[in-house]
């Protein structure tokens, strides 16, 4: 038997991720993996990061992902080890970030027998991801791990398992380089010319016209971005991002009418309402987009540009449906729109724009900061701070989320200016995401400043990770707006269900000062508003992991807000616009 088939399966397994390119892995060891641990042991190519849960390993791989565009890798034992890492699976799946995720399991001979530690692990991520493999012939090894990371990347990036019984990485395998092509999976990229020009044509004549960008236009590349920015300014359109779109167009263009959906600007959503004609890149339509669907841009004419098929006319029917990478599209469009000589229509577009500068004009996201000394600290004003003094230090800051209240507060008050640099979870909206995530984007990026803006219930979901910010020393700072509350869910309760708080008052928290300290971070409090300055400077200052426990207004809600089945049209402004003559709710908030 030649060298090559000596090798046993976890060495193969560890040359094709290599030959993937993979620097480093997330993981926690068990007993169905240690033969893959050993031959980490032995290398030193790749790096691995102990993780304190699984599931932290996968949001981890996320935020990696999300912040390089590389493919994550988590590596996890069977059983429990396979099942704590669902939740971060169908988190990726949901926002369509790439991760290969590798599940040790029983040896092949075992399984189905209820052996110790094992799970059904395909069976359960089966509809968690959007591949999944189980590896029975140590033959197949290396082809499943190329496979793998292809399938993940490729079209609509997602997770990808390879579940791996133990006697598959012990015994001696074959190693089998990538395939040119895949045999299958073969994404649609190049947009059909003629679906471009039927979309330019639409574009040319709209009077009333809205680009719509999500994330899929960051999981296409900063080209695609550029190639976005470029197609915004040389129409003139206003343009709104989603939650995952933010940073695909830069925040401060005036062209940018920031984030719509259920928190998104009035702006954005009346646009969005009264448009003639709507350009959607990289963005599936979700719920919390639309509102009630059919309320959703009515009048307008719609094309969708995706390069998952599957996404259009799924949710939100279309006039000129385009499958295609995000990035591709927007060239073509960008050459077409060139090429045409159809003219357009501007004294429309201006009187478009004078009327979306009037919804500007509402200052939906306005709220008033008492800065008496001593003053409570409002929750937005704590993250535009954040803003205002990481920008003027001028380095590269990478910010992630929890979710929740201040999860939103971030998206609006946070501003972008360029892609991978926001990491948060939009469609599965998991708590505990954020810190985990900033540990795998600090990984990636040493020298960056990452913060994780939390929630003081939502911390505490996966605080144990703080344990390998210490082991790793990676600095991240934990910027958490305390309000003792579980707040999007006590805003629900006030406005929806007649004051009624149940189950939603943390009345045990830890003091997050000595927690930070008995996690080998540092801990800073401020109570005020005349404290917050310093202890962002010093957070910023430091050079270890710091938990800065920001005390803010209990009562703040997050606005604006489309209820849950209402149209954009429909919106809650908060308190500082029931001036404003719009009609006034039974909870005392404006109503557009």
């Amino acid at each position: 038997m030649s060298a090559e088939w000596t090798q046993s399966g976890a060495e193969i397994l560890l040359r094709a991720l290599k030959d993937q390119g993979v620097e480093v892995i997330f993981g926690y060891p068990g007993g169905a993996v240690l033969p893959i641990y050993d031959a980490l042991f032995k290398q030193n190519a790749i790096r691995h990061v102990l993780v304190r849960q699984e599931g932290g390993a996968v949001h981890a791989a996320e935020g990696y992902a999300r912040s390089t565009g590389k493919v994550g890798v988590v590596l996890v034992t069977s059983g429990p080890g396979a099942t704590n890492a669902v939740t971060g699976l169908v988190d990726a799946l949901m926002d369509s970030i790439p991760v290969v995720c590798l599940t040790g399991q029983v040896p092949t001979h075992l399984i189905g027998n209820d052996a110790f530690q094992e799970a059904d692990t395909t069976g359960i991520t089966r509809p968690a991801t959007k591949h999944n493999y189980l590896v029975k012939r140590a033959e197949d090894l290396a082809r499943v791990v190329h496979e793998a990371f292809y399938v993940a990347r490729s079209g609509r990036p997602g997770p990808v398992v390879i579940d791996l019984p133990k006697d598959i990485v012990i015994n001696p395998a074959p190693y089998a380089e990538p395939a040119v092509q895949h045999p299958s999976y073969r994404p649609r990229t190049e947009p059909d010319l003629g679906q471009i020009a039927k979309a330019v044509t639409l574009m040319k004549q709209a009077k009333r016209p809205m680009i719509y960008a999500g994330g899929g236009v960051i999981n296409a590349g900063p080209a695609a971005s550029e190639a976005l920015t470029k197609l915004a300014r040389i129409t003139g359109f206003p343009i709104t991002n989603t939650l995952m779109g933010l940073g695909c167009y830069p925040a401060s263009d005036p062209q940018f009418l920031g984030m719509l959906g259920m928190h998104g600007t009035y702006e954005a959503n009346l646009a969005m309402h009264g448009c003639d004609m709507l350009l959607a890149i990289g963005a599936r339509f979700d719920d919390r987009v639309t509102g009630r669907l059919n309320a959703f841009s009515q009048h307008s004419q719609k094309i969708h540009i995706d390069i998952d098929g599957s996404s259009i006319n799924k949710n939100v029917p279309v006039e000129v449906p385009i499958i295609a990478d995000a990035g591709k599209a927007l060239n073509a469009l960008l050459a077409a729109w060139q090429a045409s000589d159809e003219p357009t229509d501007k004294p429309a577009l201006a009187s478009w724009w004078r009327q979306i500068d009037e919804w500007r004009g509402k200052q939906s996201l306005k709220f008033t900061q008492d800065m008496q000394r001593g003053g409570i600290i409002k929750p937005q004003y704590a993250i535009q701070r954040l803003f205002e003094i990481t920008r003027a230090r001028g380095k590269e800051v990478f910010i992630t989320t929890e979710v929740g209240q201040h999860q939103m507060w971030a998206a609006q008050h946070f501003h972008f200016e360029q892609p991978n640099h926001w990491m948060t979870s939009g469609g599965l909206g998991t708590m505990g995401y954020g810190l985990p995530a900033a540990m795998g984007v600090q990984i990636a990026h040493p020298d960056a400043c990452v913060i994780d803006i939390a929630g003081e219930a939502s911390i505490l979901m996966n605080i144990q990770e703080m344990g390998t910010l210490a082991q790793y020393r990676l600095p991240v700072k934990v910027f958490i707006l305390n309000n003792q509350y579980m707040g999007m869910v006590r805003q629900w309760q006030e406005l929806l269900h007649g004051s009624r708080y149940s189950e939603t008052y943390s009345a045990a928290l830890p003091d997050f000062v000595k927690l930070a300290d008995a996690f080998h971070a540092t801990g800073m409090r401020a109570h005020s508003v005349d404290e917050l300055d310093s202890v962002i400077n010093a957070m910023l200052d430091c050079p270890t992991a710091v938990i800065a426990d920001i005390a803010v207004d209990q009562a703040e809600n997050c606005f604006p807000m489309i209820p849950s089945g209402a149209a954009h049209n429909e919106m809650l402004l908060g308190p500082e616009h029931e001036a404003s003559g719009a009609g006034v709710t039974d909870a005392g908030m404006a109503l557009v």
